[in-house]
Parts: structure tokens; C-alpha cells; sequence
């Protein structure tokens, strides 16, 4: 029987679906390898109708890398690997992280000297209007700069930065304006409005007008990709290529997503 998998590009900047696969049911080697190679092509990579335990969840994120607990804490939980992403409360507590609100662009973990490289979330219950997830595709829109931009920022260096401030490591932290991926080669933007606090060595004025100007380039639609989420879909990304932004969605409708992380094994450069 054929172990080849049904991998389908997405319409958009980036992303591909990879159909008509179980993931209760371990992968074969060589499907692994079609797995990788379809995220470093596309970046970002998704599986419907999933209906995956967390232990099930952990052993996909295994294929990739080692999955950790998240450095933010939450309640004790029966799988620690997972970090649960949700507005519901319980007894008047939140169970999870990022409520309801916009969570603008950012590549996750980026405040920590080895950030994230993969990210895998799954829907267990999602939202009737808002809560899509947006990819930006970083490569093609460093890419596309100018070469006068790029000659500018080549050497350039960023401090990242989380805004609950214990979640930070005792030492700011910078990585490079532009980093190349390891395993591709290929170079793309590091910076988003969410972690990025300033240019090193930079006058503020001049590094809040760099900054915002590789935003407003980052954020055009042609490099953008919305995924429309479905309760049993799993999606698995690249954190090195790609920036990712949640959008809001109401206070009242629950929202349940579960991740697992793969950090704190490359320093990006």
C-alpha cells in the first residue's frame, strides 16, 4: 500500500492541507519526511477532521523535534507538553492563555535566546464569528523589499520581548533583523509588532520608523494566508519563516486550542 501523502497548497501566500490522513494512528518514516518537506515548502501545513488525543498530539510534535512545556505556567494538567490557548473560564479563573482579544504578529517564543521553532495547535472548540489565524509568509516579503532595505537592515539586530514580564529571561534579548533558516537557507524578516521592542543601537525615533515600516510591509495581503479554523483540525508551523497573528473573536463565544512547542534548540542567525 502506498504511504504517500495527499499534500494540497492553499490558495494563498503560504500553507498547504495534508488530506486524508489519521493522526491517531502513527506516521510512517517516510510520511515524516513528507511532512517536513511539505512544511518547508509551505511553511505551514494543516490536518481536518482530526479527533487526537493529548498524548496523540505529543507524539506528532515528537516526529519534529522535542516537544517541551511552555515556560509560561498554568494548572497542573495530565500532559504537560500541552499549552492551552482559551478565553473559558472556570470558577471565574481562565484555564488558558490570550483570552479573546488580537494577538498581532509574532513569531512565537522570540523573546527567548533559543526561541520556537515548530508549533502545532489543535481546535477543540471554536468561536461562530472571529478567531482565524493568520500566517505571514517572511521569506517572500523579504524577498520583495528594496535593495537599498535590505542593505540597511543586513546587519541589523532586534530585542524581543514579552509583555508579562515574568515570562522573560533576566537578560534582553536580540536576534538578527533578517535570520536564515538552517535546514532551507533561505532568508526572511524576524521582527512583529507583538515581541519586537526596538533596533540595538538604533535612536528610538529611527527604530520606531524602521519597524513600522517593515510591518506595514510584512502585513500587505499578498503575503498574508487566513486560515478559517474547523473544530478537529491540527496545524502544524514553521517559526522560523513565518509570523503568526490570532484575530479577535467575541468575549462570549469559547474558544479551546491546544499546542505543543518544539523551543530552546537553535539560536536563530
Amino acid at each position: 500500500m502506498s504511504s504517500a501523502l495527499n499534500v494540497v497548497p492553499t490558495d494563498g501566500a503560504l500553507g498547504a492541507q495534508i488530506a486524508d490522513i489519521d493522526l491517531t494512528q502513527p506516521l510512517l518514516p517516510d510520511q515524516v519526511g513528507q511532512v517536513r518537506t511539505a512544511l518547508l515548502d509551505y511553511g505551514v501545513v494543516f490536518f481536518r477532521n482530526q479527533r487526537i488525543s493529548e498524548p496523540d498530539q505529543v507524539r506528532f510534535t515528537s516526529y519534529f523535534g522535542q516537544p517541551v512545556e511552555h515556560v509560561r505556567k498554568q494548572r497542573e494538567r495530565p500532559v504537560p507538553e500541552i499549552f492551552i490557548i482559551s478565553n473559558v473560564k472556570e470558577n471565574g479563573k481562565p484555564i488558558g492563555a490570550l483570552g479573546h482579544g488580537e494577538v498581532s504578529f509574532h513569531s512565537d517564543l522570540s523573546y527567548l535566546r533559543q526561541p520556537g521553532t515548530l508549533s502545532v495547535l489543535y481546535a477543540v472548540e471554536i468561536p461562530q464569528e472571529g478567531g482565524q489565524t493568520q500566517w505571514c509568509n517572511c521569506t517572500a516579503a523579504y524577498a520583495d523589499l528594496d535593495s537599498d532595505i535590505k542593505e540597511r537592515i543586513k546587519d541589523l539586530r532586534a530585542v524581543h520581548r514579552h509583555y508579562v514580564e515574568e515570562q522573560n529571561p533576566p537578560e534582553m534579548i536580540d536576534h538578527p533583523v533578517v535570520r536564515t533558516h538552517p535546514e532551507t537557507g533561505r532568508k526572511s524578516l524576524y521582527v512583529g509588532p507583538h515581541l519586537t521592542k526596538h533596533i540595538v543601537g538604533m535612536k528610538s525615533e529611527e527604530s520606531v520608523e524602521l519597524l513600522a515600516l517593515l510591518y506595514a510591509h510584512l502585513e500587505q495581503p499578498r503575503f498574508i494566508w487566513t486560515h478559517e479554523w474547523q473544530v478537529g483540525d491540527l496545524v502544524l508551523w514553521d517559526n522560523r519563516p513565518t509570523m503568526h497573528r490570532r484575530l479577535p473573536f467575541p468575549a462570549h463565544q469559547r474558544r479551546l486550542m491546544k499546542r505543543t512547542q518544539i523551543f530552546n534548540d537553535e539560536i536563530p542567525f
